[in-house]
């Protein structure tokens, strides 16, 4: 036999306060005095009372979720940066609906399902934006922040870290170090957070009068990491330094040379990557990387969100915030 669902005007009884005082109890940053919460938190849970945000949603018409775009899970930077999203949405009161794109972050696919959602607002993760679909939030009147992304479309807000100077850096620290057989493994070609990156690195060789000596996409992905490493080592003479456009691709480049190729790391090659995920402290990697500023860069991101959503306008803002270089031992000290 199916439960009976408890009302609150049944919690507002048992406790001898309103159904207003119900209702102010479960919204978040409602006021209400802490006397009165005790007193329906202990009628709720006696009765086993659960809210209906459901319904709550249809009085109110405030779905309180946003929905979030991502494409890969698996890459420890995204998985972190969807954990800490959760968190700040939620102390706020959101839910989080998750759409899954395909790996080169297109949403063809789930156009119509997220603009059906009802959600207030879109997050995008590693998710490329379309102008149709950003046209089409626009029209609608929903807030849409990309993270980790850019795109040159002026209606929607995007935080994202200064990934031209973090490349810049990766070169020219390279080729401080007495390098000159440098190569680059890029993501995607359609991925601006790539782009940028491989141009900071390109223009950081160009001032030292150097060339990158070859260059791969390993799509971000551990496994395309690794097939695009053995193309990069395929014959001598080999590359003396990679960097990779992410950690989750370094790491696949110091497993694959050490692994198969026996080559060390940093005697033979050095390695450096991008992000400063926790795998990149391990003792078996201790990799010299570029960290984003990833608590800001979610916090600024849902406060640009929130702050939309609420005041139901559109004023999109772009905000660039600063990287910083992670020395460890995966770059051989030559100078």
């Amino acid at each position: 036999m199916k439960r009976r669902s408890v009302t609150s005007h049944e919690v507002a009884r048992l406790a001898g306060v309103s159904q207003s005082a119900v209702s102010r109890c479960f919204s978040p940053h409602a006021s209400i005095s802490a006397e009165t919460r005790e007193k329906v938190l202990a009628a709720a849970r006696q009765l086993g009372y659960r809210p209906n945000t459901i319904a709550r949603s249809l009085i109110t018409r405030s779905s309180r979720t946003v929905a979030v775009v991502v494409s890969q899970l698996d890459n420890p930077f995204y998985a972190l940066t969807l954990a800490r999203a959760s968190r700040a949405f939620q102390s706020e009161g959101y839910h989080l609906l998750l759409f899954l794109v395909s790996d080169d972050g297109d949403t063809t696919g789930v156009m119509s399902e997220i603009l059906q959602s009802q959600a207030e607002g879109i997050l995008m993760l590693a998710a490329s934006l379309t102008t149709p679909f950003a046209q089409e939030c626009v029209a609608r009147s929903i807030p849409v922040v990309m993270i980790n992304r850019t795109v040159d479309f002026t209606g929607v807000s995007q935080v994202s870290s200064d990934n031209y100077h973090g490349g810049y850096w990766a070169g020219s620290y390279l080729a401080g170090q007495g390098h000159r057989r440098m190569a680059f493994l890029n993501g995607l070609a359609s991925s601006s957070t790539g782009a940028h990156r491989r141009q900071g690195f390109l223009d950081a060789l160009a001032a030292q009068g150097l060339e990158c000596w070859a260059e791969e996409n390993g799509e971000y992905r551990f496994d395309k990491a690794r097939e695009a490493t053995r193309r990069l080592f395929v014959q001598p003479p080999y590359p003396d330094a990679v960097f990779a456009a992410n950690d989750h691709m370094a790491v696949a480049v110091i497993e694959t040379l050490r692994a198969e190729l026996g080559l060390r790391v940093p005697e033979d090659v050095s390695v450096i990557g991008f992000d400063d995920t926790p795998i990149a402290a391990w003792p078996s990697y201790r990799l010299t990387t570029i960290r984003q500023p990833l608590e800001d860069m979610v916090a600024a991101a849902a406060e640009l969100l929130l702050e939309q959503m609420r005041e139901e306008r559109l004023s999109p803002v772009q905000r660039i915030l600063p990287v910083v270089p992670i020395l460890r031992g995966s770059v051989q000290q030559r100078y």
